[in-house]
């Protein structure tokens, strides 16, 4: 599957997240079949509760082609979008968002809120869910395991 080997690529970055004690999730954006930026979360080393892998990404993509447009850009994060992020998304006019993992706690693009997509907002764009999603979730459920038995 043509989506598989750039969430592959997402999942690589939240494993540098974990190595740095962050909890990891890793994010690409994708121009013409190139990865142009990558993300990870570093809300602990950056001090910025808006540091979430997604909007790295996104600041990234936007700063390698000159503009906060993304329009033809597709962004692979492993895990799904909170609200922040979402609307990060949607500002940015991104082409595609792919995700690995579903968030039930937290997940904006509908298991928890729908703000990707919503009828009332101005940019919608389609959605892939679920690739790699157990092997998104899976490094998840171990970083998370690993610190509760610390």
């Amino acid at each position: 599957m043509l989506d598989e080997p750039f969430m592959q690529e997402a999942l690589e970055e939240a494993r540098l997240a974990a190595a740095a004690r962050e909890v990891p999730i890793g994010a690409v954006v994708v121009k013409q079949g190139k990865i142009i930026a990558r993300g990870q979360n570093r809300v602990l080393r950056d001090v910025d509760p808006t540091a979430h892998a997604e909007i790295v990404a996104i600041r990234a993509a936007a700063y390698a082609i000159g503009n906060y447009r993304l329009l033809d850009c597709e962004l692979y994060v492993t895990l799904e979008p909170c609200a922040m992020c979402a609307g990060a998304m949607i500002h940015a006019r991104l082409a595609r968002i792919v995700y690995g993992a579903a968030d039930p706690k937290a997940g904006a693009v509908g298991s928890v809120l729908e703000v990707m997509n919503h009828p009332k907002l101005n940019h919608k764009m389609p959605v892939t869910a679920g690739i790699l999603g157990e092997e998104c979730g899976a490094i998840l459920k171990d970083f998370f395991r690993t610190r509760r038995d610390a």
